[in-house]
Parts: structure tokens; sequence; C-alpha cells
């Protein structure tokens, strides 16, 4: 029997297959988001009653081999409930919400992102790409799955059924990219992409090269484009700098301009330049607001606390409103509709749109990146140092028994620090240097970030720290 407290996280489903959820746990969670949906279509209640009913919903899934049967099973559980299931098949996560935003309709992606090939996982969202987590109706679908699986509710065998169909939406979703960026008139550039066996290797050809559109002014060199959920290569996953070697080293070895590389379910890209080395998601975020504020002057841009305090200078510096987050899709996704933000960024490399619903969108933000290199002349090295003002540390995990103890030790430490608990623990120090301490949500752990201006502040402030976390 699914435990399904141990696989619903704060933002989705994750967990191994079959170990902690299989085929009979997805469609009782297809039941449970049917049942939400219909009881409440938005999520908004004074809206809700007057709210259009739920009759469809979208579901997609990545290459991992455990994805078609949950998805399938998902879809059945909807079905039961009298709900429609259009059957979009493989995509990446970012088309999942293309396809919720442009159909009107809420929408279940199957993926584990960048886990390893046991794990699988779901990413639900509401009509529009709103996304559903703890707090806006994925408690509650945990809650009716789990009731399903135990017995415990009555579902009348006499209900109608929903039907399916199937969908193609990806030569949609990329003519919808296309239009948001325009890459056909940029100089030629040589672009490595590494795909790491997940859903890069079905969307880039289609965005980026000419599989469904015609020819845009790049050469692309494919790395690892052969979609195989075991990641036979190494994992998905770009924020480990060990899986950026390849890339690394075939844009050096391909006189390249850039590499980008993709996680399983092409929702974040990371960059390196033409030496290979990597460009901060800090820096790619300044750079993409930037365009961004060029075309809606004075708009809001949404940064996560750990993104360098560059960030909102730069945005502040080109006549925008930088608002600070909370760490995570939810909180920046809630922020980007509050302030109706047109451009939002996170350390992690997810990027988020106005003109996307929302919804975070690794592609898109490389189509900037690719226009911005290629509407000048400069080497990227070059173009994004002017994004690049201070030295950061990356997030470094210590194990921690008591994390709310520990962060108290670390404040008293450093009593003259400018401090916040917007999402754990912030200090910022009067030579510009700051640190954040934060908990995991699902393992004993602290994970820190440091910030100076210069590589030796960082270093010792870093090591400082650490000392006292790990003591």
């Amino acid at each position: 029997m699914s435990d399904l407290s141990q696989i619903v996280k704060a933002y989705d489903v994750r967990g191994i297959v079959p170990d902690q959820w299989d085929e009979r746990a997805a469609e009782a969670l297809g039941a449970a988001f049917a049942q939400l949906l219909r009881e409440s279509p938005t999520g908004d209640a004074s809206a809700d009653r007057a709210a259009d009913r739920v009759e469809t919903v979208v579901v997609a899934h990545d290459m991992r081999d455990s994805s078609p049967g949950l998805a399938a099973a998902f879809g059945a559980g909807a079905r039961s409930e009298g709900l429609s299931v259009i059957e979009a098949g493989l995509g990446s996560t970012d088309m999942l919400y293309y396809a919720s935003g442009v159909l009107g309709l809420p929408g279940a992606m199957f993926t584990a992102s960048h886990n390893p090939a046991k794990y699988n996982g779901i990413k639900m969202c509401r009509v529009g790409a709103r996304p559903i987590g703890q707090d806006s109706g994925l408690a509650e679908i945990r809650d009716r799955a789990q009731a399903i699986l135990d017995g415990g509710t009555d579902r009348p065998a006499d209900r109608p059924r929903g039907d399916s169909r199937r969908r193609d939406l990806l030569a949609d979703y990329a003519a919808h990219l296309r239009g948001l960026v325009d890459l056909s008139g940029i100089r030629p550039l040589k672009v490595v992409v590494d795909a790491g066996n997940g859903m890069g290797g079905y969307t880039v050809p289609a965005v980026l090269g000419d599989a469904v559109l015609p020819a845009l002014p790049l050469t692309i060199v494919p790395l690892y484009f052969e979609l195989d959920g075991s990641f036979p290569n190494h994992e998905a996953n770009p924020l480990d700098p060990a899986n950026l070697v390849d890339l690394q080293r075939a844009v050096r070895e391909h006189g390249a301009d850039l590499g980008l590389a993709f996680d399983g379910d092409a929702d974040r890209c990371f960059a390196v330049d033409e030496r290979g080395e990597p460009v901060s998601p800090s820096a790619i975020t300044a750079l993409v607001a930037v365009r961004e504020l060029a075309k809606h002057p004075g708009s809001t841009v949404i940064h996560n606390l750990i993104t360098s305090r560059a960030v909102p200078e730069i945005v502040a510096e080109h006549g925008g409103r930088p608002v600070r987050s909370r760490v995570g899709h939810s909180f920046i996704k809630a922020e980007m509709a509050r302030t109706d933000a047109v451009f939002g960024g996170e350390h992690s490399a997810h990027y988020y749109f106005r003109d996307f619903w929302f919804a975070d969108t690794g592609m898109l933000a490389a189509m900037h990146l690719l226009a911005a290199l290629g509407e000048q002349d400069r080497p990227l090295s070059e173009l994004a140092e002017k994004y690049e003002r201070y030295v950061a540390s990356g997030e470094i995990n210590s194990t921690v028994p008591d994390q709310a103890a520990k962060m108290s030790e670390v404040r008293r430490a450093y009593p003259d620090a400018e401090a916040d608990e917007l999402d754990g623990l912030t200090l910022r120090f009067p030579d510009g240097a700051w640190i954040n301490l934060r908990a995991s949500n699902t393992e004993p752990l602290l994970r820190l970030n440091v910030e100076a201006p210069t590589a030796e502040r960082m270093t010792a402030l870093r090591d400082e720290v650490l000392g006292r976390v790990r003591a």
C-alpha cells in the first residue's frame, strides 16, 4: 500500500517506482485531481462560485520507462471522475505549461526532472499553468488519493466516464516560442547542446533546429539527444558541475560560440561560454531582465534570495522594480502573478515569463541568450562579464540534525550583520557580502550560499560559516 505522504512534496509528487508508488497510486491521484478540479476549478473560493466547470485535463510525460504507464493510469483516474483527457504524449515540462496556457486547461506532467532513473513524479497545474502546491490543493489531492487507495471513499459505479484523445503539441509549442524571440536575423552561431538523454533531445530540434520550422542561423552540435530514461551518459542535472564536463569539452573542441545544457524534463537551461566556462544563472537572469525591461519599461522583475545581488542592482539601473522572493517555483509564480512581473529568475536556472503564463521555461531563456549573443559581435564571455559582479560559493549542503538551533547559533555569531528570515536565515554584512542558510524540506540538511565582492572574502566567509554549521 502506497503511503502518499512519503511522495507528495511541497511542490510536486516525487518518489521511487514501484517501491514508493505505482500505477494504482497514479490512478488514485488522477481521480483525486479530477475531484479537486470539479469542486474548485480555479482554487479561488470567490471565483469558483461563478467558474465554469472543468471538463478536460491535458497530460504529458517524459522519456522515463515508467512514465507512459503512470500517465495513462492517471488519465484513467481522471476519466473515472468524468473528465476527458488530452494525451499530449512525450513533452518537456514547459511544453505541458504551454498546453495548459494555450488550451485553457489544467494539466499534469509526469517527470522526476533530474532525479535518477528509478524515480518518477507529477507536476500539476490549474488552468493557465497556475501551479498546484501543498497550500494550493496538493495536500488535498494527497488526502483524497490516500482515501481512495485505502478504500475509504464511495465512488459511484454508474458515473459517466470521460473520453481520451491524442494531440501532438510539439510544432505549436515551437512556433509559439519562435514568436516570442526572433532569432532569424542574428549572426550565425555554433551551439553545442547537451540534452543529457532527456527531453531537450525532443524539443531542441523542433525549436532551435529545422525539424518542424524553417532553419535558424544556428549550427547545433548535439550531445546525448537520444531519449533514454536510464541516463547512460551522465545525470540530467546540470546544477552539478560534474555533469557539465562533456559539454565544456565539446564547446572547446568544436570552437563553438556557447554551450547549453538542459535537465531531464528540459525546463531548466544552463550555459557555458566559448571557453567552456559556466555562465551563472544569476548573470542570465540579469541579462534576460534587461532585454525584457527594454520591451516593457518600468516592469517588475522577481528574483529569489539566492540570486546574486547584482540582479536587483542591474534591474534597478535599467528602470525596473526588483522584488525579492523565497526559493521555489510556487513562491516565484505567486509573486509573478501578484505583481504582474515581466520576468523572474532563480539561482537554480528556472526562468519565468509573463509572456508564458508566468511559468518557467528554460528554452525561452536559452533563446534570449542566443538573441543577445547573436545581435552583437562580442564573445559570450565578454557579454556575460558585465552581469557577473560578485563571487558566489554555490549551494553547499551540510547534514545537521537540528537545523533551527544551528541557524540560531550562526545568527548569534554575527550580531552586527543585518538579518532577515524571509527564507531561512539571511545575513548581510557592511562590505556587501551575504550568506543564506536554509533548511531542506525533506532531509536533515542545511543549505549554505555565500556571496562577496572578492574571491578571498567569499572563501573566508564560507569557510568560517561552514565551520560553525558543521561543528
